[in-house]
């Protein structure tokens, strides 16, 4: 049966029926309806639990989150809706990085991962991969939404929508606000614990990697790949598809993904 739980001050919504559950994280500037698709496939034999990041839900406050705060709602809606099960974590954008960092503080919670399009980012291999021209665009478009953060109200707002607009975003532009860059702002300016300490992502648990390769430049180091690959349960596939994977070739994705959980 479905519902919707309150945990941690967020709306949970526990959908389809299985014994083994896949907890849905999104990243910017979405929310739990990125995962639309996904939930009415996988539904039939798994338990999809999704929810929108806090501070991304535009019906609430304004606030930024820390990352331990993240984990920490990660953790009560974990153990809340799986009553002491393993879960599946799928992850995309934001929600990769968030999601890697709860499972290296909590690798006991998790089963499997599938990390869809951001890899070791935050690394320092990683920026090392990259091209001058490259770093130029990284830094242009979080500085703009780290300083629509900061400006916040309407023009905040008409600046995050305006680059969500350039980067082709496949979300609702209603649903967004300059409240959902507050990662962008941690990053840029260390407030709130900053990201300057992520734990090196090393799943010891099998993870599906699955990125888009028509980009400007990957969110992924070339060798974090291939280490991955390497890794027995582990498997890298690149789709023709630009960031939004999920949303862009989602049934080729979905049929990958149960392929990928039922001979793993």
């Amino acid at each position: 049966m479905d519902t919707t739980l309150k945990i941690d001050g967020i709306d949970v919504l526990v959908e389809g029926e299985g014994s083994q559950t896949i907890v849905m994280i999104h990243g910017w500037p979405d929310t739990y309806r990125l995962w639309d698709e996904q939930v009415e496939f996988f539904r039939t034999h798994y338990r999809c639990v999704r929810f929108t990041l806090p501070g991304f839900d535009i019906d609430k406050s304004r606030q930024a989150f820390s990352l331990a705060q993240l984990i920490g709602t990660f953790k009560q809606v974990v153990e809340k809706t799986c009553q002491g099960e393993k879960v599946i974590l799928m992850l995309h954008d934001w929600g990769c990085v968030f999601g890697y960092q709860f499972y290296m503080k909590h690798p006991s919670l998790v089963s499997k991962i599938i990390g869809v399009d951001i890899g070791d980012a935050p690394s320092r291999r990683y920026v090392k991969s990259l091209t001058i021209k490259a770093k130029a665009m990284i830094v242009r478009y979080q500085v703009w939404l780290a300083i629509a953060w900061r400006i916040g109200g309407r023009l905040g707002d008409r600046m995050t929508r305006s680059m969500a607009h350039s980067l082709r975003v496949p979300a609702d532009p209603q649903l967004i606000r300059s409240s959902m860059n507050y990662p962008y702002y941690i990053q840029w300016t260390g407030v709130h614990g900053s990201y300057r300490h992520l734990a090196e992502v090393v799943p010891r648990c099998p993870m599906l990697f699955i990125y888009g390769s028509r980009k400007p430049f990957m969110f992924h180091s070339p060798q974090w790949a291939e280490d991955l690959a390497a890794r027995t349960g582990c498997q890298v596939l690149a789709f023709d598809t630009e960031h939004w994977v999920t949303r862009e070739e989602s049934q080729r994705f979905n049929k990958t993904v149960q392929v990928w959980l039922t001979t793993t």
